[in-house]
């Protein structure tokens, strides 16, 4: 018997009137744990999997469920995530986990092709312990490459990719393309590391001084050596990180709390720091995705880049160098215009205002140095070249991507249509493409942009880096002719 619908869905008539297809760039898959299990059995062996315990156990966040308010308050340990996937909708729960079955319904979600991220993986790539962050992120991926081989041509698994080192990252890269001919791969934006000085002076505490390494910026490694191995195997970078735990997010109450925002300040940290860290600069041709966090973030990021760059680039900023001050004319015009207050303590001056000349690191003055930024327009050009930001349907900022009377520069920031089917945003997953359209229907994009926003934007994207992405799928010819038109 079909699972699919008998009436034709709202989102499957949405698609019918579109002359182009529904390329969806993150749907969810929730993990069949005890297959899992077998896979880490496979490669790791027996004691491995019991010093693990159970893949289910991955979500939960330092033990907060056997503790009471005030061993949590104590030890500041956030509320995780619960109740995450769908229950009370059987169906939508079992198509989560079940390729077949999100293949016979692809239809009423009016979608013709989707990228599958995991879920439970992409806490695995977090492990604090070496042997098994590498091994249970192979046995996802392992896992993932052989339950969605069948369907390749409606629908692609994405691998994780364990960033502690680039070592390890640099392994599994090479594993996955090259022995499971997986094209996706999905990367944590940042690694939490203990404070050295914490994890000198008192180690029993390392879990609770941390920094946040974002792989580009001031990290503990070179990560060029990935990104490299990236650019060589044909596969974007994609960012799909929580930003739960740091920052102001760490309620020991409230999820909702934490989850807000989350995915938006991890994905600025990491695009951030690629832009800044000159990452970009080095390898040109690297397209990178942030998925979850929507376009609003990255409409600010953008702004604030190009607000930054106008005042603070290498000639601007001498604009606020000490060394420049009239003294002279500053200490008359305190003797003319201060009051009392001031004008008594002008002996003061020099140290109360840092006018005895700049002390600054001369070799530090220009931050747009590793970027090597000469123009704003420059800016522009990365963001619309190299940089992808995943949307959910149902999100009324998406249509900011497209605003080019807002955005400076008249840029179109490239917003992808990235569905989050399998997870508890999506209550019901027929409604997905009907809710991304409704920004057409009320008048806030256009058809060009929706379109954009579904297909070409997605489709430039996957064949970035990896021109044959979508060979012999349900797409190829219209994603080819697509990238034919000038």
């Amino acid at each position: 018997m079909s699972a699919s619908s008998t009436t034709p869905t709202k989102s499957a008539a949405v698609r019918a009137r579109l002359k182009h297809p529904v390329i969806d760039s993150d749907g969810h898959t929730i993990e069949f744990a005890p297959a899992v299990n077998d896979y880490l059995k496979q490669i790791a062996g027996p004691q491995l999997l019991a010093r693990f315990g159970n893949v289910n156990d991955l979500v939960a966040a330092g033990g907060w469920h056997r503790q009471n308010r005030q061993q949590r308050f104590d030890r500041r340990n956030i509320r995780p995530p619960w109740w995450g996937f769908p229950s009370a909708n059987t169906l939508d729960r079992a198509t989560t986990t079940l390729p077949k079955l999100l293949y016979q319904r692809m239809e009423d979600f009016g979608l013709d092709f989707t990228v599958v991220y995991p879920t439970l993986a992409m806490y695995a790539a977090h492990l604090r312990d070496d042997e098994l962050r590498r091994s249970v992120s192979r046995a996802f991926n392992m896992y993932h490459a052989d339950l969605f081989r069948e369907f390749s041509d409606r629908m692609t698994p994405v691998a994780v990719i364990p960033m502690h080192t680039p070592d390890e990252a640099i392994a599994e890269l090479d594993f996955v393309v090259r022995q499971l001919g997986m094209k996706v791969v999905m990367m944590p934006g940042n690694v939490r590391r203990p404070l050295p000085i914490v994890e000198q002076r008192a180690p029993d505490a390392v879990r609770f001084g941390f920094w946040v390494d974002n792989l580009a910026l001031d990290s503990l490694y070179d990560y060029d050596p990935v990104w490299a191995k990236c650019v060589e195997l044909g596969v974007a970078p994609t960012f799909h990180s929580s930003g739960m735990g740091w920052g102001s997010r760490n309620s020991i109450s409230s999820y909702v709390y934490n989850h807000i925002g989350n995915f938006a300040a991890a994905g600025e940290a990491v695009c951030k720091a690629m832009f800044l860290g000159g990452v970009i600069r080095r390898f040109p041709t690297l397209t990178c995705a942030f998925l979850e966090g929507g376009a609003g973030w990255a409409c600010n990021l953008y702004s604030d880049l190009l607000g930054h760059f106008s005042k603070r680039n290498r000639r601007a900023v001498q604009n606020y160098n000490p060394a420049r001050l009239d003294r002279d004319l500053f200490r008359d015009l305190c003797r003319r215009y201060g009051t009392p207050l001031i004008q008594d303590r002008l002996h003061a001056l020099d140290t109360g205002e840092r006018m005895a000349g700049p002390d600054e690191e001369l070799s530090t003055l220009d931050e747009f140095a590793a970027c090597g930024i000469e123009r704003p327009e420059e800016v522009r050009d990365i963001f619309a070249r190299n940089f992808y930001f995943g949307c959910e349907a149902d999100d009324p900022i998406n249509a900011w991507a497209f605003n080019a009377r807002v955005n400076p520069l008249g840029a179109r920031l490239n917003a992808i249509f990235s569905s989050d089917i399998g997870h508890w945003d999506v209550p019901d997953m027929t409604t997905v493409t009907e809710e991304a359209y409704e920004l057409v229907e009320h008048g806030l994009i256009t058809d060009a942009d929706f379109r954009d926003f579904v297909f070409a934007n997605p489709a430039r994207l996957w064949t970035s880096i990896n021109p044959d992405f979508f060979k012999d799928t349900a797409v190829d010819n219209d994603v080819r002719q697509l990238l034919a038109t000038p």
